[in-house]
């Protein structure tokens, strides 16, 4: 099972799941070594369409580091806190989150969108 790590350590997802807010991205940034990125990636994408077809989704995609990096990052909007925990939190996920290797470690947090 991968590692989740806390982008902010004063905010852990976790955390952040109790704020009733949205829309709502979740960035989410994974360590893959290379030498796990092919059994990665197959389970990703299964956690996506399972993640696409939960209420409340909206989109989601996936950068790769450039210049041989080993850092994933995946960008998923939700129309609401409450959406994400629901889906993240359902046995499914869970299961499919259980399959990752050892030697990822994702460091997920939540955004809002702010005026600039």
């Amino acid at each position: 099972m991968a590692k989740l790590q806390s982008l902010d350590p004063h905010t852990p997802m976790f955390a952040q799941f109790r704020e009733k807010t949205g829309p709502i991205v979740l960035a989410n940034t994974f360590f893959v070594p290379k030498e796990s990125t092919e059994s990665f990636l197959p389970l990703f994408r299964r956690q996506a369409e399972f993640m696409k077809a939960q209420p409340g989704f909206v989109s989601l995609q996936m950068h790769k580091g450039t210049a041989d990096s080993q850092l994933l990052m995946n960008v998923a909007v939700w129309e609401s806190t409450e959406a994400l925990a629901t889906a993240f939190g359902s046995p499914e996920f869970q299961r499919m989150a259980a399959e990752f290797p050892d030697d990822i470690v994702s460091y997920p947090h939540i955004f809002e969108q702010i005026d600039v």
